[in-house]
């Protein structure tokens, strides 16, 4: 039997059209980009939290700006599963939706430029071109989230991206170790995205969509989430027996393990996207959960430097 979407009304519809179970992919981030910062200088605390602020404005604002034009394009009903159809099942404003989005993007921005002053001028570049692909996943001609390219475009940006910038505010200089440090959280980060699309599938297909998941079908997108997420634990192995940065402190990250393993094993198990929910929201806490994990690992590494 079809699950009946949930209405909220009230400020909830609001926080909702923000999907708080993503905003893991903004925050997490900036957490490991600045325990990274404990190996090589001081944390500028100031700084953190202004990051951490302008992240999780532009993911809000990305998720509404996907609202908005799911809603312009027709792809969202009272039937949608999950969060997505908020503007329909809740009566909202799609103007109103936009101008909360674009609120959200002017204060990041903002924000973005009390940064700028306070370390480079290229903090301005590349955080503009983030907010660009951040409107252009969904807004555009060709939204990104309509290609194949989707998880990249997403692990890239909101993991390797965040992580870098956040870095740089604190030390003013580039290292290998934060972008190393990156590539599991961008894994995450790209298969929470493919978890929704695997989720979406037939309606994607039906609406144009040429996801990964749709080109490929889910069996292989099932396994290649797997063996990316089998991937990220080897790496982390590989760092902290091989490598010269290397500490023991980065296989906390492999508690982890278990359910990137039930995650998979829900997404197997799933077949309509209300089966599929309990699968996305896995993915949703093994991004947290091993995001944290790792910060914790790194925290420690930076305190002890074993």
């Amino acid at each position: 039997m079809m699950q009946e979407a949930k209405v909220h009304t009230g400020i909830k519809k609001y926080i909702m059209l923000t999907r708080p179970h993503t905003l893991t992919a903004s925050f997490v981030p900036v957490f490991i980009g600045t325990a990274s910062v404990m190996l090589f200088s001081d944390i500028r605390w100031g700084m953190f939290f202004l990051m951490l602020i302008a992240t999780l404005l532009i993911q809000s604002a990305t998720n509404m700006f996907n609202e908005y034009y799911d809603y312009k394009r027709g792809l969202d009903s009272h039937e949608s599963v999950g969060i997505a159809g908020a503007i329909v099942r809740n009566g909202m404003s799609p103007k109103l939706v936009l101008s909360i989005a674009l609120t959200f993007y002017g204060i990041a921005a903002v924000l973005g430029l009390i940064i700028t002053f306070n370390s480079s001028f290229w903090i301005l570049v590349v955080g503009a071109v983030s907010m660009a692909v951040g409107y252009l996943y969904t807004g555009g001609p060709v939204p990104i989230s309509w290609t194949p390219f989707g998880e990249i475009f997403a692990g890239f940006f909101m993991g390797t991206v965040i992580i870098m910038i956040t870095f740089y505010i604190h030390t003013g200089n580039l290292q290998t170790f934060p972008l190393l440090m990156s590539i599991p959280p961008a894994i995450t980060i790209g298969l929470l995205n493919m978890a929704n699309n695997i989720r979406d599938r037939k309606k994607d297909k039906v609406s144009g969509r040429k996801t990964y998941v749709i080109l490929v079908g889910k069996p292989l997108a099932i396994a290649t989430a797997a063996g990316l997420l089998l991937f990220a634990y080897l790496f982390l192995i590989y760092m902290a027996f091989f490598n010269s940065m290397g500490s023991v402190f980065l296989l906390i990250p492999l508690l982890s393990a278990p359910l990137a393993l039930k995650t998979i094993l829900l997404m197997k198990k799933g077949d309509t996207p209300v089966e599929l929910i309990p699968a996305m929201a896995s993915m949703g806490k093994l991004n947290t959960i091993m995001g944290l994990l790792l910060t914790i690992g790194l925290i420690i590494y930076g305190l002890t430097g074993i």
